[in-house]
């Protein structure tokens, strides 16, 4: 199908933060697959993992046992302090998860009214449609029948509204703590703060997406440890969860899994051994403090950069936005443009809402890759600058 609208590259390896393509270009990429090859391209261990797992056991459904869900899900509910995990193959699966599970919460609670789901604008949470309803985004819903009920969205970070929405039929709060397609905006300590509160003094559930900015991607490993206190009910994840491999998850508390009995969800390929292999020996390297300090430490430097190609910049860079490696720059020249002039210098970006183009890297990217990366950005701004006088 004609859905996507690709770059014409193709790629046949990648080896860390470098993309090789059929005709022997190297590419230094600052996507990772949009924000999925956490630790770099054919990382030894996960190649490792996936060598020894594929020899062993590939599938067998989840009418079985799988040994390795239960050790991937006792690593992830020591890590969050949840209780319960359902594993998915993607991003989207872990959202319509966490969306059935929080409205089966309240219906075996006896509150069956409590269906509506609050997201928020400029959010992305997925392509089912009840992720794309969730998400609220006209672009993404046009053609696809009317507007599922049960789903409300409102202004990003705007308290008053959300608490003015809250009301008796309110199931849960979906927000990303750091948006990613929306144009790298990140909630702030106080905002997470608030969300909490609010949910617990109206006993409603609060959905975390960390699908993208979740699993050390803003220098902690869930983008929510910013905040001191905060803890969600419900956490999606995925992208880095698998590194590079399609896996995803729902972590619960107890009390908010309460209401997923046997029966109430299922899926044939979630939690597959293959998928369990893979991502143990990523959570495990993910879950390393060191890991943690390079990202803080390499996202100083990008910060500082951005910073002053913003200033030498104006007529490019508007705005510097995200948090850890979830960068975005918010330009004055279209983005799609900008991210082909990165491309003509072989850096790879992606595009972002509000006008912004995005910088995902792999969390192992160096400094001195960091510092290639900021070059090759500064060559895309003059390539900007010269197109912008060249027009007028």
């Amino acid at each position: 199908m004609g859905v996507y609208n690709r770059a014409p590259l193709a790629f046949e390896r990648g080896e860390g933060a470098r993309l090789f393509t059929t005709d022997g270009e190297v590419y230094l990429d600052c996507m990772a697959g949009i924000a999925v090859n956490a630790l770099g391209h054919s990382h030894p261990k996960l190649v490792q993992a996936v060598k020894d797992q594929a020899e062993k056991l590939w599938h067998v459904s989840n009418v079985f046992k799988i040994p390795g869900q239960e050790k991937l899900a006792k690593v992830l509910t020591d890590l969050t302090g949840l209780d319960e995990v359902f594993f998915t193959n993607s991003g989207a699966e872990a959202i319509e998860c966490a969306i059935k599970t929080a409205r089966k919460y309240h219906w075996a609670r006896g509150d069956v009214e409590r269906i509506d789901i609050i997201g928020f604008e400029g959010s992305f949470h997925g392509r089912t449609l009840a992720a794309v309803n969730a998400s609220g985004n006209a672009a993404y819903l046009e053609g696809f029948g009317p507007r599922m009920p049960g789903f409300v969205q409102l202004p990003f970070d705007d308290m008053d509204a959300l608490k003015a929405a809250v009301g008796p039929t309110t199931a849960a709060i979906i927000v990303e703590p750091v948006q990613g397609e929306g144009g790298a905006r990140s909630l702030s300590e106080q905002s997470l703060k608030a969300l909490r509160q609010l949910c617990d003094e109206t006993g409603i559930l609060l959905i975390f997406d960390e699908i993208q900015c979740g699993l050390g991607r803003t220098g902690k490993l869930f983008a929510y440890e910013w905040a001191d206190g905060v803890k969600p009910d419900i956490l999606a994840l995925a992208k880095a969860l698998g590194g590079g491999f399609p896996v995803g998850a729902c972590v619960t508390s107890a009390e908010a899994g309460a209401g997923m009995t046997v029966g109430s969800h299922g899926s044939t390929y979630g939690g597959n051994p293959l998928a369990m292999a893979v991502a143990l020996a990523s959570m495990e390297e993910l879950a390393k403090p060191e890991l943690m300090d390079h990202v803080r430490e390499v996202t100083g430097y990008f910060t500082q950069q951005f910073n002053g190609l913003k200033d030498r910049y104006p007529d490019v860079v508007v705005d510097i936005r995200g948090k850890g490696m979830l960068m975005g720059l918010k330009l004055a020249t279209p983005n799609r443009e900008f991210m082909q002039h990165a491309r003509d210098h072989h850096l790879l970006i992606a595009g972002g809402g509000d006008n912004c183009v995005r910088l995902l890297p792999p969390l192992t990217l160096t400094l001195e890759e960091a510092r290639e990366a900021v070059s090759k950005l500064e060559q895309a701004c003059e390539a900007a600058r010269a197109k912008a006088k060249a027009a007028a």
